[in-house]
């Protein structure tokens, strides 16, 4: 007979993370397969059985040759079901731990090189949509079978909602990047709580959203929320000075910060530790595993085959 396990409550199986940019000492904006293999197996080892590969915001032609050189890549790599393009189309004013200078706003040329660049590997791509040519973006992005989400953006709750109908379908990180839930203006967290159809990450490391914030937006969107880590190449090591795209990340006691400022650069988090954070936060245990299993496949449109705990 087998011997039985203890499982902690946080732990998964056939965890999904739409969110996530390396671990172990690699990132997935310059890793070879090599150091890809060892930071999806440090995220395996903590529940997560698929995800995207998260690149940070970059020149167009850059984003594009990382494109094509991941397609020769990600087919060896079951763990990694496409990519995830975090920019470049990003507010320069909510950029956060993106390198200013990447920044630009789309256009169909852009667009047309980045899906083509793509060959089906490229599955989600983050814009503001207050950029000039980002609706028409947005158009075209979904019309290629690319989930757009919102988000490094200052748009307003109009301008959110109109994103949302004119095909996104994701908020990125949600609360983070943008301007808050205001009462009187609602701005994007408003406009994505007001439409079924999109799904809201949540990065819960304690850091990024308060606990409290966090059982509140599982009770707003009941299934729509889903569970990320934004992890960057830090997550498994000690603390340090790391590389984010182009700049420099601080770690202290798990937090990272772009060197000299108190700006939050991803998370050293792991897709269990943020099942079991939002457990801890108030939030039903079947709502947090569905929020890091069910709800991000059926965001990016894939198969999930269970997510109880192992």
């Amino acid at each position: 007979m087998a011997a039985h396990r203890t499982r902690r409550p946080g732990m998964i199986a056939g965890g999904i993370d739409l969110h996530c940019h390396g671990a172990a000492g690699f990132d997935f904006d310059t890793a070879d397969a090599s150091g890809i293999t060892a930071a999806l197996a440090h995220h395996r080892a903590h529940g997560t059985e698929r995800m995207l590969l998260s690149l940070v915001s970059a020149p167009p032609a850059k984003l594009a040759r990382r494109l094509h050189t991941l397609s020769t890549l990600i087919p060896g790599l079951p763990e990694a079901f496409g990519v995830h393009l975090e920019g470049p189309f990003l507010a320069s004013s909510r950029c956060g731990a993106h390198d200013p200078s990447a920044l630009e706003a789309p256009t169909p040329a852009t667009v047309e090189a980045l899906i083509e660049a793509g060959g089906g590997l490229l599955r989600l791509v983050t814009i503001a949509p207050e950029l000039p040519g980002a609706l028409d973006a947005i158009e075209r992005f979904s019309a290629a079978g690319v989930t757009v989400a919102v988000g490094h953006t200052e748009a307003d709750l109009d301008t959110a909602s109109e994103a949302f109908d004119h095909g996104a379908s994701v908020l990125t990180h949600a609360f983070n990047a943008m301007p808050g839930l205001g009462h009187r203006a609602p701005g994007p967290v408003g406009a994505a709580l007001a439409r079924d159809h999109v799904t809201l990450e949540v990065i819960a490391d304690g850091l990024h959203v308060a606990p409290v914030v966090v059982r509140t937006l599982f009770a707003a969107a009941p299934g729509r929320i889903a569970l990320v880590t934004d992890a960057m190449s830090a997550t498994g090591l000690g603390d340090g000075t790391y590389r984010l795209g182009n700049l420099d990340v601080d770690v202290s006691a798990g937090r990272p910060v772009l060197t000299g400022t108190e700006t939050l650069a991803g998370s050293t988090l792991t897709l269990d530790r943020a099942v079991q954070n939002s457990i801890d936060a108030g939030v039903p245990r079947s709502e947090a595993l569905a929020a890091a299993t069910s709800t991000p496949a059926r965001a990016i449109g894939i198969t999930h085959n269970g997510g109880e705990p192992s």
